[in-house]
């Protein structure tokens, strides 16, 4: 079983920067895609990221955060990070990691992101 704890959130104003890390109980070596996610007040909980490692090296993003956000992971740490440049005020949400698709036992606390002046 494995289990998911984010960290890295906190208050930064526009235009900074943070770095989110996800730190895996067990091996993640084996999970091919892992994912960031974000569940602002009231909305859903969506991917903002992802990476899939087979033989190659996958980056999917979407749109509001391309050039902005970076997905990484190194399997040896077990751990997942998130770059996130540029932030924005609609980046304020609780950031989640978990497998791509999601594993619905996986969830963990979040961490929660606010971007304010």
């Amino acid at each position: 079983q494995v289990q998911l704890v984010e960290s890295g959130g906190g208050l930064v104003q526009p235009g900074g920067s943070l770095r989110l890390s996800c730190a895996a109980s067990g091996s993640i070596f084996r999970i091919n895609s892992m994912g960031w996610y974000r569940q602002a007040p009231g909305k859903q909980r969506d991917l903002v990221a992802r990476i899939t490692s087979t033989d190659t090296t996958n980056y999917v993003y979407v749109d509001s955060v391309k050039g902005r956000f970076t997905i990484s992971r190194d399997n040896a740490k077990n751990t997942v990070y998130l770059q996130m440049n540029s932030l924005k005020d609609e980046d304020t949400a609780v950031y989640y990691c978990n497998t791509w698709p999601p594993w619905p036992s996986y969830w963990g606390r979040g961490t929660q992101v606010t971007v304010s002046s």
